[in-house]
């Protein structure tokens, strides 16, 4: 009777370790990624005419045309695009200003700044 209940013992003491794994498995992995999922599912079901997006490969365009997996994004004037609806990453708003490139007296740190701190 004492092997059983050590063997029993023993048991539940492999399966305790492997439910913990399982569990941290779940909310570190798993529910993240629904969670991910399910937001970019919500973004693609909302894309509509004029929507302004960016795709995965970094374009900005407009949206012109919607189809079933697929849409036709105007990337500059007259340049039309069918690109897939997974290929979308972010839908702009008109708070989000398109990045500027920096300027070449920025880039080196202002000299004009520069020079009025010193005088």
């Amino acid at each position: 009777m004492g092997q059983q209940a050590a063997s029993q013992g023993s048991a539940m003491g492999m399966l305790f370790p492997l439910a913990i794994f399982a569990v941290i498995f779940y909310f570190f992995i798993l529910r993240p990624q629904k969670k991910r999922q399910k937001a970019q599912n919500e973004l693609l079901n909302s894309l509509g005419r004029g929507d302004q997006v960016v795709t995965i490969g970094g374009f900005f365009g407009t949206i012109r045309d919607v189809k079933d997996d697929s849409l036709i994004v105007e990337i500059a004037d007259g340049v039309k695009v069918k690109v897939l609806k997974s290929a979308v990453a972010t839908k702009r708003t008109q708070s989000q200003p398109a990045p500027q490139p920096q300027k070449e007296s920025d880039a080196q740190g202002a000299p004009e700044e520069k020079d009025a701190e010193t005088k």
